[in-house]
């Protein structure tokens, strides 16, 4: 997909008759956690960065108070047409229903343009594939919006924005990770991020003769629809017992040592399982922020085989997909580490892997995966990315780019 493209569909699909001059070109990315999974709702830490793969939205002003939106992802769906002043009052079970509840909750806080916007988002994310193709719209949405609005949203506000969206209107128990990094996200960066207070830094993400390989199951995912929010009532049921000994706003408040003196508060073993990968997921995360600055790639990749043993163990939300790729991903000399990523059930794993190895990596992941499972993985190699800001062209690299600096 090229600007010009992008344009003539834009033209296609809205026309820009009179409007030439104030199409505006956005980009929000994806994301990768590195480690730290289902910590984020525990009050906890995790260890995302952004990608260089994301959603793009191509917008202009009408005269009007009326939206028009249309996604080249689901050209199945008509363009749709909802009054700006009550964005949510009508919307369906579809794509829209992601920037419907943005615009929704923008609206409540006073931060909408007068007039309406015609909109063409496109993605080169793979959906459901837990790289945060949700978030990615949302936070894309609320920025674009937020641009024509007035005065520049604050990329923090906008992350918790989206965050409730999600929550309130769209139904998905999620926590703050993937908006936050959308957002906020920088090139060449990981962020370290205390999920309960907001607190983060910024990690240098250097991998000497390494690559970040990315991994789609190809089977997709939809937290809506699994036991996502399941395991958020869990949690929350593991932290009402053991708040009858700590006073803590969340799990992750727990320390892994006093967890392991007072984990029989918890009768129901399943319950118990899953605090415990949540408090020892914190843990883990912490340890390798700082080994990720000390360019420690064997120590982290160990942390990483680690989390994903707990996430198929503890938290049960791997599978059998999931199972098979770390596996295969382990027995190649060269693999620093590899873990599923995202919410679970589905989608993708994240590998840091030498350069000298990478093509043994996929051609033994490929091979058994195939054999196993009856259909081939995907592989991504991808670069990092800043956070949302509008943008000149579709070349990520381009030097024109003016990401948060609109």
């Amino acid at each position: 997909m090229t600007q010009s493209k992008l344009t003539t569909i834009f033209e296609q699909v809205f026309g820009i008759s009179g409007r030439e001059n104030e199409l505006r070109l956005f980009y929000a990315p994806g994301r990768v956690n590195l480690i730290g999974e289902h910590t984020d709702y525990n009050g906890g830490h995790v260890l995302p960065c952004a990608l260089s793969m994301g959603t793009y939205a191509l917008t202009a002003p009408r005269t009007d108070g009326a939206c028009r939106i249309f996604s080249l992802n689901a050209p199945e769906v008509e363009p749709i047409t909802f009054l700006l002043a009550d964005p949510w009052n009508g919307a369906e079970t579809n794509w829209s229903r992601y920037p419907r509840a943005v615009l929704s909750i923008l609206g409540e806080r006073g931060l909408l343009p007068e007039r309406g916007l015609d909109v063409l988002y496109y993605g080169n994310l793979p959906a459901g594939a837990g790289l945060s193709s949700s978030a990615s719209i949302e936070v894309l949405t609320g920025y674009a919006f937020g641009a024509a609005g007035g005065p520049k949203i604050d990329l923090v506000e906008l992350a918790k924005m989206c965050r409730a969206a999600e929550n309130d209107l769209v139904g998905v128990k999620c926590g703050i990770m993937d908006q936050f990094v959308s957002s906020l996200g920088r090139r060449e960066r990981a962020i370290l991020l205390n999920c309960e207070t907001l607190e983060h830094r910024y990690c240098k993400l250097a991998l000497p003769q390494t690559t970040l390989v990315i991994t789609n199951s190809n089977k997709p995912h939809s937290l809506a629809a699994s036991s996502y929010n399941q395991r958020w009532r869990e949690c929350e049921t593991a932290l009402a017992i053991l708040r009858r000994k700590f006073e803590v706003s969340a799990l992750c408040r727990i320390s892994g040592y006093d967890f392991s003196l007072s984990a029989d508060l918890i009768e129901d073993e399943v319950i118990r399982r899953r605090a415990k990968h949540v408090i020892t997921e914190n843990q883990r995360t912490l340890e390798a922020s700082v080994l990720l600055e000390l360019g420690d790639l064997k120590g982290f990749g160990q942390l990483m085989n680690a989390s994903h043993v707990s996430m198929r163990d503890d938290f049960e939300i791997s599978c059998r997909e999931m199972d098979v790729l770390t596996r295969l991903a382990w027995s190649v000399d060269g693999v620093y580490g590899s873990r599923m990523t995202g919410g679970g059930f589905g989608g993708c794993t994240v590998s840091l892997v030498r350069d000298d190895a990478l093509e043994t990596f996929k051609r033994t992941v490929e091979q058994g995966y195939l054999s196993e499972i009856g259909y081939p993985p995907t592989f991504y190699v991808t670069e990092t990315s800043d956070g949302v800001g509008r943008v000149q062209s579709l070349d990520l690299t381009s030097a024109s780019d003016e990401r948060n600096d609109d």
